[in-house]
């Protein structure tokens, strides 16, 4: 019984060591498999390979492919490796346009800049120059033009702050067909009402109002003209009621209704 245990563990010693010799092959294949891709992804890396060969840009209207590349700093020469995404983004939402930016790295060598761009609401009229004015109140003094915008309300002596920030406000909220009847808007303060306005709209007629309750009224504009001749035009005063009266030398002053139909 002895003898024949004995036997029975001397035949199995040559497997035992086939056994750890395969193991001990398969370790070494890995290992030097491991050491290999060390050295590819160091050598690649310290390598023009790595460069940075594409950069494109999306969402970008008011900003250039070229402006919002170089503020980004990335070039064909920086290290895919060294790309900081949130730090590039950063970068890019000092741009006083710039809502909202994003980086996308794609392997092995193209970055995707995505932005979202602050909307223009109006235009801030100066002398001769007209400025973009943000959906976030500001003002861009680095953006002036002195070709007349179209489409856009343009404003006047109004400055940064809480007044520029409500007359945005209010704007955002109009019907695009009654944002787009506005031609000039003037700052216009009163003793009694520090948010007081006049505007100037397309079709000839002036309109008196408060930011305090501009958009609530503005909408219903289209059925206030409605209502007047159109051959006679004057102020639309929105300040208090709704009333019309003729300018000069016309002598007209009637109360007008929001809407048809009301009593």
């Amino acid at each position: 019984m002895e003898k024949g245990k004995i036997v029975a563990l001397e035949d199995r010693i040559p497997k035992l060591k086939e056994q750890r010799r395969r193991k001990a092959n398969r370790r070494l294949v890995l290992l030097l498999i491991l050491f290999f891709t060390m050295i590819v992804v160091v050598a690649y890396s310290q390598s023009p390979l790595s460069h940075v060969k594409i950069i494109t840009v999306k969402g970008n209207e008011v900003y250039s492919d070229a402006e919002l590349i170089k503020m980004s700093g990335i070039s064909t020469n920086t290290n895919i490796w060294k790309v900081s995404k949130s730090d590039t983004a950063s970068k890019l939402q000092q741009l006083s346009e710039i809502k909202k930016a994003e980086i996308k790295i794609h392997w092995p060598n193209t970055i995707q800049i995505q932005v979202k761009e602050h909307k223009r609401v109006a235009y801030l009229k100066q002398d001769t120059n007209y400025f973009p004015i943000m959906e976030n109140g500001k003002i861009l003094k680095d953006r002036k033009t002195e070709i007349i915008p179209v489409n856009s309300p343009i404003l006047f002596e109004f400055k940064e702050g809480k007044v520029l920030n409500q007359m945005v406000k209010e704007l955002e909220i109009l019907p695009s067909e009654i944002l787009n009847s506005i031609s000039e808007i003037h700052y216009s303060p009163k003793k009694t009402d520090q948010y007081h306005i006049s505007l100037f709209m397309n079709d000839g007629f002036e309109v008196s109002a408060t930011l305090r309750s501009f958009s609530e009224k503005m909408v219903h504009y289209p059925s206030i003209i409605s209502q007047l001749d159109p051959n006679k035009k004057g102020i639309i005063d929105l300040e208090v009621g709704s009333y019309f009266k003729a300018f000069e030398p016309e002598v007209e002053e009637k109360e007008v209704e929001k809407d048809k139909g009301e009593g």
